[in-house]
Formats: structure tokens, sequence, C-alpha cells
């Protein structure tokens, strides 16, 4: 399985980790929807189309608020070179069940 977010950010947001207590589960870690996406686990190869995720130490708004700081992220460049043109991005999510 591909690098997640979170171990890429290593923002200890996940199931277990030590940021949990102070910044919340992080919906990567959880959104199932999203599990398979990019080739990773739940959203954490698609962080940047979920609400809540983390983005310079803080946590971030809806998919629209964020898409810039989201497009510019280095965890979001390497998914984008490793998926090429068969990246999944926030429309894939809008037609889950």
């Amino acid at each position: 399985m591909a690098q997640n977010c979170w171990e890429f950010k290593k923002c200890g947001r996940q199931q277990g980790g030590e940021r949990v207590a102070d910044l919340g589960l992080c919906p990567a870690s959880t959104e199932t929807k999203a599990d398979g996406f990019n080739g990773g686990r739940n959203g954490g190869r698609i962080c940047w189309a979920l609400t809540g995720t983390l983005c310079g130490g803080k946590v971030q708004g809806a998919f629209a608020q964020k898409l810039a700081s989201c497009v510019a992220c280095d965890f979001y460049q390497l998914v984008r070179a490793e998926q090429g043109k068969e990246i999944k991005s926030h429309s894939a999510l809008q037609f889950q069940s």
C-alpha cells in the first residue's frame, strides 16, 4: 500500500497517534468511503478532499476553503506525481454511497 498522509506528514492525528488528544482524530484516517483511493488506506491519499485535515499545524475547513493550500502541499504533489492521470480527487467522493 502507498504511503498515507499521516505517515508522510507525521501529524500524529491517526488512530492511536500522539496528537489525537490535542488536535482530534483526523478524518483522513477514518474516512472509509475513500478507502483504496489513490492506493491509500481510508482517506490517507485523498486528504485534500476531506474537511478537518491538518495543514500548517491548524485544522482546515471544507474543500473549497483549503484547495489552494492543498494544491501547494508536498504530499498532494507526491500523490499527483505517483498517480498521474489516474488520481482520484474531490469528485470521486461525491459519487460514493
